[in-house]
Order: structure tokens, then sequence, then C-alpha cells
């Protein structure tokens, strides 16, 4: 339906009598001048019993007396802790509140404002979570004052506010079974315009200019900290946590969380797979730490895994950034702790290998095997700069020529106190009678021990005595040990990083050489 002049609902689309429970959605006590359809919003909550109000129904209750009447349906997109202040109305007691967020519509969402008893109050306050969908009964609906509500509470598009008291008003919570998907859908959308963010590159870019201001970042998890608990000088207890960020423009920033509902939540972002959209962070200037950092406040909203193109963008970086860290952590691992390759046992063909890709598809776990093959390609006579790279002796990770700098840890800037070294970084293809896997990673310690020399070694070859040495290990057959994770970017579907690569004993090599022949021709056999 067109928008159209407020008019009553109720006049547009008269209800039957003699039932009088009704809901409102959000969207009318947001007061938006266009009437939509009722019979679309009552479809989405139908399986809960919610419809439309009328915009002077509402009118009439607002500041009134509760009305039974008055229902509201929702999913909760933030909540913060509850808070004690004294009762003034009873000297020497306190009263408790506590302010969750509720949506339901991409473009409408109200705060409602719990008070009460402490038991009463801590008692609903952990009853609920971000993500539940609750039906809220009987509230007091009442005109915000802005300046003044948005000052500690998330920024709504409603002129209103819900209350809730102990005596008339009761929340519900719905199991998900009940919920339309298109509600729970919600908990995706961020709150504020999707391209309304700084990414953390802009923000280190502006520096002290962005001291104490409100904004919006969307950012990946890069890591979550456990709380930290203390007391402080006046005996107080509190807690901390702190969560890493990173995005396509800055590898670290720091997230402080400092109250229990939000380090709760934390707590369920998976590292490298979560991308959150933070709205109304406050931004300040570190003095201990001497950059900037973010702070969850009581305005924050924050949506993981925001359905937006920005946040798509920066899913693929987190995927291709993944990869790329774990074909370096096998670089990285063999600095932290050896490899027992005794333990490795499993032999595979190239054919198997794929095999496995397949039936792994979806799983993040690297597995770990053997294969009698041969180097089919190994380019150590082309240019030193594609075969030698500088890494960082942090991460280990490859060392961006052009910046100088690493992309994937907090040493970004390169600094002469993080020296890079030198290191092989050779792709060579493995063959066997099964086939080709192309581009396998033949990385530093590993490569120096096949080639039967270091790297500065290698450096001082002439371009005969490298090409000779190439020839000494192509298409010789070789036992290989390996690691391997899935990547659906590589033409294989897979990448194999090398963690020992040395000639194979004939007698071992043709007996396996049988025993995969046997295998292939029993798997024959079954299909008959």
């Amino acid at each position: 339906m067109g928008t159209q002049s407020p008019q009553l609902v109720a006049e547009l689309f008269p209800l039957p009598e003699g039932k009088p429970n009704r809901g409102c959605s959000i969207k009318r006590l947001a007061w938006a001048s266009g009437i939509h359809s009722p019979h679309n919003s009552c479809d989405k909550h139908s399986s809960l019993g919610v419809c439309l109000l009328g915009r002077h129904e509402l009118c009439r209750l607002i500041g009134s007396s509760r009305s039974p009447s008055l229902s509201v349906i929702g999913v909760v997109i933030g909540k913060t802790d509850t808070k004690g202040f004294p009762d003034r109305k009873n000297i020497g007691s306190e009263r408790y509140t506590f302010v969750f967020t509720v949506r339901d519509s991409p473009s409408y969402f109200i705060n409602v404002n719990s008070w009460g008893k402490e038991n009463y109050v801590k008692s609903l306050s952990e009853s609920l979570r971000v993500g539940d969908c609750v039906i809220i009964e009987n509230p007091l609906v009442q005109t915000k004052e802005v300046e003044k509500e948005e000052k500690f509470n998330p920024t709504t598009p409603s002129c209103y506010k819900l209350l809730l008291s102990e005596t008339h008003s009761a929340v519900k919570i719905c199991s998900r079974c009940e919920v339309d998907t298109k509600l729970l859908s919600l908990l995706n959308v961020p709150v504020k315009e999707p391209q309304d963010f700084y990414s953390l590159g802009d923000i280190v870019a502006n520096g002290q200019s962005l001291d104490g201001k409100i904004i919006n970042v969307l950012a990946a998890v890069k890591s979550v900290g456990e709380p930290k608990y203390f007391t402080t000088s006046d005996r107080r207890k509190g807690h901390r946590c702190e969560v890493q960020l990173f995005d396509e423009t800055l590898s670290s920033f720091v997230m402080i969380c400092w109250d229990n509902e939000s380090i709760q939540y934390a707590q369920s972002w998976a590292p490298r797979e979560t991308v959150i959209f933070a709205a109304d962070v406050k931004i300040n200037f570190d003095k201990f730490r001497n950059c900037m950092v973010a702070t969850i406040i009581s305005k924050t909203i924050i949506t993981t895994n925001p359905d937006t193109p920005e946040a798509n963008i920066l899913f693929n970086f987190i995927r291709e950034s993944a990869e790329m860290l774990a074909l370096d952590d096998e670089i990285g691992h063999q600095f932290r702790e050896s490899i027992n390759l005794q333990t490795i046992t499993e032999v595979f063909t190239v054919e198997q290998l794929k095999m496995k890709a397949l039936q792994s598809e979806g799983k993040s776990e690297p597995f770990y095997g053997i294969i009698f093959a041969y180097i089919s390609t190994l380019n150590i006579d082309s240019e030193t700069a594609k075969i030698i790279r500088n890494r960082c002796t942090r991460c280990h990770y490859v060392i961006n020529e052009a910046t100088k700098g690493c992309s994937f840890c907090s040493s970004f800037p390169f600094s002469s106190d993080t020296p890079a070294y030198l290191s092989f970084d050779l792709p060579v293809d493995l063959s066997d009678h099964t086939g080709t896997l192309p581009s396998c990673n033949l990385s530093d310690k590993v490569a120096e021990e096949t080639l039967g020399c270091t790297i500065h070694e290698f450096l001082a070859l002439t371009e005969a005595q490298k090409t000779a040495l190439k020839w000494q290990l192509l298409l010789e057959r070789s036992k290989i040990y390996f690691r391997v994770i899935l990547s659906p970017s590589s033409r294989s579907g897979l990448r194999l990083s090398l963690l020992s690569c040395k000639l194979a004993d004939p007698v071992e090599s043709s007996l396996n050489l049988i025993g995969k022949g046997k295998e292939a021709a029993a798997k024959q056999l079954e299909k008959f």
C-alpha cells in the first residue's frame, strides 16, 4: 500500500469484536507516516498472535495506565548490565535497572527499560540474551527525552521507549522453532547504514582527532582474550576483556569490553571467522599503548556476521588470509616445535589426496600423510626474487616488498626491531602414476634439506650449478611427508606443504606401489 497521511489503522482495517488481545509492532511505536498493510505484519508474527495497533490508539496508551491489550514482539539485539541506584522514596534501599533493545523489522527497534527490586530485575536480566525472541506484554509506552536517553542508551528510530514493571508487565521468551526466520534474520542486519563505518586503517590515520568520538566499525575478529578480574582502589570489583580486530587495512586493533554482557557475547565469537558491525563504539587514545583503541559502551549495538556487501568483502579477505596464514604456519611451526614424522603413517596417491579433499569439503582441520611421488616442476633456476622471500621473524609471514611491512602481526610497519630473514618459498608440482598436484609449498628449512644447501650457499651458486641441482632432483621418486589444508580457491582444492622430502628407498616404494595397486583392484571388483 502506498504512503498516506497518518490514519488510524484500526479504522482502515477494523479488528473483529470480542478479540481484545492485540499486539503492537515497533514500527507503529516509531509513528511512521506511511501505513503498511497489517496483514503483512500479522503474517510475520501470526504464530505468536501479534498484529498492529492504530496510531491514535497508541497515542491513548502513551503515559497512561497500562493496557492489557498491548504486546510487542521482537528479537533482542542489545542489552546492558544491571545497575543499582539509591531509592529516593525508600531511604536506605536500592532500585535496580537494565535496558535491552528489541527489533521487529530492518528499520525499527526500541529500547525497553526495566526498573524494580534487585531480585526481579536481575532475574529478568539473566533470563535474556542477545538473539532471543521475546514477547513483551503490558509495557508502559512513554515518550523518551532524546538527548538524555540517547546519551547512555542505544540510539533508536522511535520517539518512545517501553517501561516494564514487576507488577504489571511480563516478558516471554519464545523458542526458535516458534519464530519466523525473517525475524531471526534481523540479527544479521546492522542498526546503522552498512556503508557508515570507519575502517581500522582510517581510525589509525585520523589518530587523536577521533579521541572521545563515537563511531561505527566493521572488522573481523582476530582473537578474543580471557576475561580478567580486578579490584579497584575503592574495593569495587571489575572485569575486562580485550578483543583483537583486523581488516584489509590493519592487522591488529584493540577493542575493550568492560561490562559483563559484552564480555559474554564476545566469548561466542570465532577468531578469523566472525565479522562484527559495532555501532556506536567509543574511540580513545590509549596513552599506555600509545595507540587508538575502541571501547564497547552502553550505547553500543554489535551485529555479528552482518549480511551486507561490505561484510561479504571482508569475509572473502578472511578466507584468503586464513589460507595464507595456514601455509605460513608450517614455517612458524618448525620454529616452535618439530613434527614427529614417525607419527605420520597414512600413505596416499595423488588421486586419493584429491578424493579426500572432496570428502572433507567444509572442514578446516589439516591432515597429514605420506606420498611417494616425483617432483615434476622445480624452478630453482628462475629469478631469485620469485623463490626467495623476506619473512617477519615474529610471525614468519612474507614481508610486503612494497610497504616493507608485515600484514599479519603487530610489527606493522616493518622496523629494525623486528628484522626479516631470508627464506625459500618454492612452488613445486608433485606427480605419481595417478596424477599431479600443482603448486605445492616447499619452504624454509625443509627446502634447504631437500636442495642440500643453505639459502646463502644457494645464492652463491652459478646459474649452471642451479640448473644441475634442479635435474638431480627432478623425476626422482621421493618419500614426501606432507600437511594439507583445504583451499577452494586453488586448482586442486587443497594446499600441500612439504614437511620432509628425501629420495625414496626403491624397495619401500615398490612395495607401496604394489599395495596401492591391489587396493585399486579390490575397489574395482567391489563395483561388480
